[in-house]
This record gives structure tokens, C-alpha cells and sequence, in this order.
């Protein structure tokens, strides 16, 4: 049963970029990134020596379902190792370094990495420790870095938060923006007919209810009564709900209690009827034996 987002019947969007978390602290650090991942297509996690070991119960629980990826991470005792077989990666880091390498958002290392890949390339997204982030010589093993436009008096970000962000545009990118869900196709326009009945309606219905106190003042009060509803390119379904809405407003309570009792005592009548028809015998049916007179019987 499809809930909170999360729709089982859907197929699993995977691959991309390996991401790599270089000494995550907190297992839950690690669970809430893989959450991130699967949220935005991410699936290949490697894990560089995890403070508090692997399996990690906290990681399970904070991945929200994101088990999968999870189950097919794979540990490195550095980051060195875990960097076989990447052609190209991005570090992820909040400072500055002084090292000669690009600089790149998270948008445009989703387009890097996209241009890359397509090209048969392997790429990596290294994020650090939750506390000191990548180490200098960490980020020299890596190609280019990935930063983002951050509170320079507070750049640190949480590591799912960081992985999440970086996700999104990557994901972003693959998908061309593309929402999972669009507005549902309207109602029809109401065309004019179906506006100037309810004008009627409407302009009836404040008659009878004494709205229109001053006929000096009438003429211009519905002129921008109807210039309100025209403003609003109403459907047809938008028409019957404010024609539903008036006739409510002119029966009252008591009206629509009536309507109530009526409808229920035809359904009764309908009901009767029915059952009185399967009753009765049919036009077919073989009449009844005639009963042989007294003393007549064999």
C-alpha cells in the first residue's frame, strides 16, 4: 500500500555516481544518507571504516526503508581502496584548500558526472567525517571539488543533508526536472450559457434575500459580482458546485432536511416495490393441481 510517498509498485531507480562516505561517525549518519540516495537514484554506497562498524542497526532503522542499498554497500579500510576502479571524483567539502582543482556546485558536478558516465567512465562523490569532513590529503586523491553556496559562518552541513543536496541535482539532471505527478486534468470551461444561468441563479437567490437594499445601487453591485466570477475562468464542474451552494443557502437547513426525508421515503417505496414484484408468481408457473373432491382419491 503506497504511503508518505513511498510506492512499492514503482520500479527502483538505479545506479549513477558511487558515493562514497569516507569514517562516518554515526550509523544513523550512514542510514539517513542512503535514504538520501534512494530518494534521488543513487544505489552504489561505499563505506571507508565506520567508526561504530558494519552492520550498523541505527543505519537499518534511519534508512527508512532503503535497505537495498544498504545490504550491497561495501567497506574499504581507506579511501585510497575505495577509489579502485573510479576514473574521475568529486570531494565535498566546505573549505578551501588552496589546491589547483575545479570548484564545482552540485549542479554542475550532476552534469560533469552525467557527461562522464555516458562517456564509460566511473565517478565518485567522496563526502568526510561528520566532524572534520575530508582530510587535505583525502581531497588530493579526488579530481575536483564539490562545494556549495552555503552561510559562510556556518557551512557545515549534516552528511545526509550534504549527500541529499547533492542527490537532488543529480537526479535533477537525470530526470530533465521532470515532477512525479502533475496537476489532474480540469473540468471544461463553463460556457457562456452555463455563466449567465448561475448569474441568474445567483442574482435571484440575493433578490429574494433582500441582499440588493438600495435598487439605485443594484445595477453596479452585480456588474461586479459577475466581474468577480468571470475573473476566475470557472468549469462546469466549478458551476455546479457554487449552484449546489446557493441552493443550499436558499433551502436552509430545513429544506435540504426535507429533500432528506423525501429522498428516503422514495427509496422506501422503490425498495417495497421491488420486493413485492420477486414475489409475486410468474406468468409462466404451472397452475396448481385441482384438488379432488371428497372421497374421490385413489
Amino acid at each position: 500500500m503506497p504511503g508518505a510517498g513511498t510506492d512499492s509498485t514503482k520500479p527502483w531507480v538505479a545506479g549513477g555516481p558511487v558515493v562514497i562516505l569516507v569514517e562516518p561517525q554515526l550509523g544513523q549518519n550512514i542510514g539517513s544518507a542512503a535514504r538520501a540516495m534512494g530518494n534521488f537514484g543513487l544505489s552504489r554506497l561505499r563505506i571507508v571504516n565506520p567508526r561504530e562498524g558494519w552492520p550498523s542497526e541505527p543505519a537499518r532503522i534511519f534508512s527508512a526503508g532503503a535497505d537495498r542499498i544498504l545490504a550491497e554497500a561495501t567497506l574499504y579500510p581507506d579511501l585510497r581502496s575505495a577509489l579502485v576502479g573510479v576514473n574521475y571524483a568529486f570531494a565535498a567539502t566546505a573549505r578551501e584548500r588552496g589546491m589547483a582543482k575545479p570548484v564545482l556546485g552540485a549542479d554542475a558536478v550532476a552534469q560533469e558526472a552525467r557527461s562522464r558516465l555516458a562517456g564509460g567512465e566511473d565517478v565518485a562523490l567522496v563526502f568526510g567525517r561528520e566532524r572534520t569532513g575530508l582530510y587535505t590529503e583525502e581531497v588530493s586523491l579526488c579530481d575536483s571539488i564539490l562545494t556549495l553556496p552555503v552561510n559562510p559562518a556556518f557551512a557545515s552541513l549534516n552528511l545526509a543533508m550534504c549527500v541529499a543536496v547533492t542527490g537532488y541535482e543529480w537526479f535533477k539532471a537525470e530526470t530533465g526536472g521532470a515532477l512525479p505527478f502533475a496537476p489532474p486534468d480540469r473540468s471544461p470551461l463553463a460556457d457562456k450559457g452555463d455563466l449567465l444561468a448561475f448569474f441568474d441563479h445567483l442574482e435571484g437567490a440575493l433578490e429574494q434575500s433582500g441582499f440588493f437594499r438600495s435598487p439605485e445601487k443594484a445595477p453596479s453591485t452585480i456588474r461586479n459580482l459577475r466581474n468577480i466570477f468571470h475573473r476566475l475562468g470557472l468549469t462546469r464542474q466549478d458551476l455546479a458546485t457554487l449552484h449546489g451552494a446557493v441552493t443550499a443557502l436558499e433551502e436552509g437547513r430545513a429544506g435540504r432536511d426535507a429533500r432528506k426525508t423525501i429522498r428516503i421515503a422514495e427509496a422506501a417505496i422503490h425498495k417495497t416495490r421491488k420486493a413485492t414484484k420477486s414475489k409475486a408468481p410468474s406468468a409462466s408457473a404451472e397452475p396448481p393441481a385441482p384438488v379432488p373432491p371428497e372421497g374421490e382419491g385413489d
